[in-house]
């Protein structure tokens, strides 16, 4: 049945004539609401459920012109076509956030209020010409992400995380919190998941490197990627995560759940945050624990940030070798001092040096993911956790980034080079088949 065919009884408006603008104009957006607006009221738009993407498009053209003349909006054709596939995307998608998800290049999407969108791309943050009508047209937009998944967000809950059907991240935050507007961040996924090989073109690390981690992986050393907001962790973690034999069966443990792993026997997990009653909640902790009742072979946090720190550290210590996890932290060193503050986290009165016991015998080695200056990611380290000397948890380097400064384009000038130690862990991959090259680790 044609939308069109569904309008209804035409009433009498005063004539508003469109002056071709730019694109983005805010007579522009005036006229995109007002015919967005009588579609919403006048076109029986559940009559879109049944059409393909093709139907749609030619009748949301057919309406869209009969609201062009109605209006007596004088549009050129650019201008008509930038019109339609913005009210399909309203009526479909996610209105001016919708073309950012059709450009791969687009990493990150960052709404500033109604009134500012930026994106990001390779690394580097840049302000768009979209934008939203008003707060409303904003606070619909994130209603429709969130109610996908269950969640809700008002002024009782006014932070919510939640995911794209695509798997992007999404964090929204509203007044009161936030003073001038709406905030709505989301971390794109890759259509097409990176892959090793993708990592060492970009440069991120060294084909050596790729070799000793792919092999960690295989040999089930229990691994944590340390590394600050933006900087690949969760990238990393989904390409190592292929290394892990097709015939295991993986647990994978998130707060939005993100992780892309390709293997047939997945298991994913995601918490739940509470009711609008405070009840129901249900905690990554709460996960891990779950988890080892599941006959897991390989538990994957996407990140530890709380108490469940100690129950992942607790199951790596009793025989679920192969665990990975990422952790937000500016080196080794500091990851290893978040996870005896996350420990602390669950109240359990433990002595210092059991604390820092329990996390030099569990982990076996950190990975270092770092954002450069000009946007690139590089792994600047990767540590082999060796074990105590006295009170002090004791790490070695493997490979490290050795960062000279910048060229006359802004790119980050170093190289990778190996520190020349061979790490204690090399004797566990060589029992479990797989050759380490004694010219892995020369300088």
């Amino acid at each position: 049945m044609s939308i069109k065919s569904m309008l209804g009884k035409r009433e009498n408006r005063e004539e508003a004539t469109y002056q071709p603008k730019t694109e983005y104009s805010d007579f522009y957006h005036e006229v995109k609401r007002k015919i967005h607006g009588r579609l919403v009221e006048e076109a029986n738009l559940a009559a879109l459920d049944a059409l393909d993407p093709g139907e749609i498009r030619t009748e949301i053209e057919n309406v869209v012109e009969y609201y062009l003349r109605d209006e007596q909006a004088l549009l050129n054709e650019e201008e008509r076509r930038l019109l339609i596939d913005d009210v399909i995307d309203e009526l479909t998608g996610l209105g001016p956030l919708e073309p950012f998800f059709k450009d791969p290049t687009v990493s990150d999407v960052l709404v500033n209020t109604y009134k500012d969108i930026y994106v990001e791309r390779f690394g580097l943050l840049e302000k768009t010409k979209s934008r939203f009508i008003d707060e409303t047209h904003l606070r619909n937009i994130i209603d429709r992400i969130i109610s996908r998944v269950g969640r809700r967000i008002d002024e009782s809950t006014p932070m919510v995380d939640a995911r794209l059907p695509d798997g992007s991240r999404v964090n929204v935050i509203i007044p009161p919190l936030a003073i001038d507007g709406a905030m709505l961040s989301i971390r794109r996924f890759a259509v097409v998941p990176l892959k090793m090989e993708d990592l060492v073109n970009f440069k991120t690390l060294t084909p050596e490197i790729a070799q000793l981690l792919s092999g960690c992986v295989k040999a089930k050393l229990n691994i944590m990627i340390s590394g600050g907001t933006g900087a690949g962790k969760t990238t990393l973690l989904n390409i190592l995560s292929a290394n892990i034999p097709v015939n295991e069966r993986i647990i994978t443990i998130e707060d939005s759940a993100e992780l892309q792993l390709q293997q047939p026997h997945v298991i994913r997990l995601e918490t739940r945050p509470p009711s609008i009653e405070e009840t129901g909640q249900v905690t990554q902790r709460d996960l891990v624990r779950n988890s080892l009742r599941m006959r897991p072979d390989r538990i994957v946090v996407g990140e530890v940030r709380g108490a469940e720190a100690f129950d992942m550290l607790q199951a790596m210590n009793t025989g679920h070798d192969g665990s990975l996890t990422t952790i937000h932290s500016n080196s080794p060193r500091d990851s290893l001092t978040r996870l005896e503050s996350m420990i602390l986290m669950t109240g359990v009165n433990l002595p210092e040096s059991a604390m820092k016991f329990m996390v030099s015998s569990a982990l076996d080695l950190v990975i270092q993911s770092s954002r450069m200056t000009d946007g690139s990611r590089k792994i600047t380290s990767v540590a082999e956790v060796v074990g105590m000397e006295s009170d002090v948890i004791t790490l070695q380097e493997i490979f490290v980034f050795e960062r000279r400064g910048i060229d006359a384009d802004g790119k980050v000038i170093g190289q990778h080079r190996s520190t020349g130690i061979r790490p204690k862990f090399s004797e566990r991959l060589e029992m479990a088949g797989i050759e380490v090259p004694e010219t892995l680790f020369n300088c």
